[in-house]
């Protein structure tokens, strides 16, 4: 037996090994891709309802801190107008404190959007606290306005709904 008849055996069998290892390789490569796309659906499946869940709680924030809505719901301690505006307002960061942690489950655009309404709201209190004595005037004040404008809750709510049914 020579040279050329060990090459003669020796090449097809090497050309064969090559192409079986291609394939087998190109199979693994694709099986291990399948699998995490696999994973990452499976997150994305689990993580979905979290996600829906701080929307929604994020929405109910945005409505409990609706000017009109908050003064229904808080009653005034005493008469001034200037206590009545810090009671809503510390009412306010008490609710934002509670749902802060919502913002790891939204887009930085729908959590913008929240932090925006509640800034507005709580400057337009500052504002309109001056110019009431009493926290009854006060009241009918904020009912004055946000019956004329729309509240940047009701804003902040569009966005979320928004981004929501980007999710669905």
């Amino acid at each position: 037996m020579d040279i050329s008849d060990l090459l003669s055996y020796s090449i097809p069998s090497i050309i064969t090994g090559g192409v079986a290892y291609y394939f087998f390789s190109s199979f693994l490569n694709f099986s291990a891709k399948e699998k995490q796309l696999d994973v990452l659906t499976q997150k994305k499946k689990e993580s979905l309802p979290i996600k829906l869940q701080a929307y929604e709680r994020m929405i109910l924030f945005c409505d409990r801190i609706h000017p009109v809505k908050l003064q229904h719901r808080i009653a005034p301690i005493g008469s001034d107008a200037k206590s009545y505006a810090l009671l809503l307002i510390a009412n306010i960061e008490q609710e934002f404190e509670h749902n802060m942690v919502q913002q790891i489950y939204i887009s930085d655009t729908s959590w913008t959007a929240v932090i925006a309404a509640k800034t507005a709201i709580i400057n337009k209190l500052n504002q309109l606290k001056t110019s009431f004595n009493t926290a009854k005037k006060l009241k009918e004040g904020i009912l004055k306005e946000y019956t004329a404008t729309s509240s940047p809750s009701d804003t902040a709510i569009s966005i979320l709904k928004t981004e929501v049914k980007k999710l669905l």
